[in-house]
């Protein structure tokens, strides 16, 4: 008998406390929601410029498909097709192609192809290719082509750009450009028309002047080339690791 009670007395408690567990995972399911700035997702969303779009929402709809609008996209998560006539804008992790006319923004990692006239911008990590004016991101792995320049951390593959790529940590891969290169470490081909520079070479710097502080590995061809480190820092048409 006071065993059935003891049992009776733990279903009690056990039905009293579990609403309460349950509204807690409601909160707290609403609070992640609310932290990734998502209502929920939409297979396509279709308008003008964000929030003036179906389904309605201001930057509260991620979308798994199509993003199409005349003016302005503007999502949390994008993975698919995005298109904005003047501008894209992308809270989190973006995958698939974006094309946006003046403007690309991404605050997360991006895979895929962006392309526009005017400037790509990402907060975290490029993989894949970008097009444009002018780019500007923390981390590429991939293919880059700007019309005036480039500017990250790092960046590894392939970059061309019209006037310059500025890289203030490691460059690996072929970097060309019509103006400039510049790398804090260069691993591979820095190439461009006028001026190439690095604080250590590790590979091939081509242009009319060559600079680099320290070469463990590589050599450099131009009108002028200067390896601070060797016993000959200025030489004509060729230097390098000797």
């Amino acid at each position: 008998m006071k065993r059935m009670i003891k049992v009776g007395i733990t279903a009690l408690a056990i039905s009293a406390i579990a609403p309460v567990y349950a509204q807690q995972a409601d909160v707290e399911a609403e609070e992640v929601e609310e932290t990734e700035g998502s209502v929920g997702w939409t297979p396509i969303a279709i308008g003008l410029a964000t929030p003036v779009q179906l389904p309605w929402g201001i930057n509260k709809w991620d979308v798994y498909g199509l993003d199409f609008n005349l003016f302005y996209s503007d999502a949390p998560k994008m993975y698919g097709l995005d298109f904005g006539g003047f501008a894209t804008v992308v809270r989190q992790d973006t995958l698939g192609v974006v094309i946006g006319g003046l403007f690309n923004g991404g605050f997360g990692d991006v895979y895929g192809l962006r392309a526009t006239i005017g400037a790509n911008f990402c907060s975290q990590t490029v993989y894949g290719a970008e097009f444009g004016l002018v780019g500007i991101r923390d981390k590429i792995y991939g293919v880059d082509a700007n019309l005036l320049g480039s500017a990250q951390h790092n960046v590894c593959g392939f970059q061309m750009a019209g006037l310059a790529n500025l890289t203030d940590v490691e460059s690996y891969g072929c970097t060309v450009a019509g103006g400039a290169n510049i790398a804090r470490t260069a691993y591979g081909l820095q190439l461009a028309i006028f001026f190439n520079m690095t604080q250590e070479l590790h590979g091939a710097q081509v242009a009319l002047v060559n600079f680099a502080d320290y070469c463990p590995n590589g050599f450099q061809i131009g009108l002028i080339n200067i390896i601070l480190s060797n016993q000959w820092k200025v030489l004509p048409f060729v230097n390098g690791y000797f």
